[in-house]
């Protein structure tokens, strides 16, 4: 009997655990993304790579104080997919992340390898030849608290 009542105890001790930390999700989930700036940092005609980093504006409009710890997206430049990438804080410590505070907004930089292909030339050469370009991306952003963590996808263009 005692063990009954002990492992009811447990469950209810983990229970209201996951309970308190499901509490801070309503607010992770209003993070606000932006397409920020796009830059050419570097281009080797001869290999057919460019590098470019890509800025991503993140708004936190929560009361809730959150980190951003993994972007996965896929970029595209005038419709034209130039394929993914991946900004990546999850090795460091919580400490040692960006910190958004409320109605605070940072842009994150995230370098980007492009690689020329048959399918993507034209936008290769209008982005190393440094044309307007208007960027846009798609993918997946982990928005974290001290409890809990929510994973929301975007769809942004500049």
């Amino acid at each position: 009997m005692i063990l009954y009542v002990a492992l009811g105890g447990l469950f209810a001790m983990l229970g209201g655990i996951t309970w308190y930390a499901s509490l801070d999700n309503p607010q992770l989930e209003m993070v606000e993304l932006k397409m920020g700036t796009v830059k050419l940092v570097h281009h080797n005609t001869l290999e057919g790579k460019a590098r470019l980093d890509v800025g991503f504006a993140i708004k936190n409009p929560s009361t809730k104080t959150f980190t951003i710890s993994r972007i996965d997206y896929e970029l595209f430049a005038n419709g034209v997919s130039l394929g993914k990438s991946q900004y990546s804080t999850e090795d460091v410590a919580m400490p040692g992340r960006a910190a958004f505070y409320p109605n605070a907004e940072i842009e994150l930089p995230s370098p980007f390898t492009l690689t020329k292909t048959p399918e993507n030339a034209d936008a290769y050469n209008s982005i190393t030849n440094e044309e307007p370009i208007v960027y846009s991306a798609k993918g997946l952003v982990v928005v974290e608290s001290a409890w809990s963590l929510v994973e929301k996808e975007f769809n942004i263009s500049q």
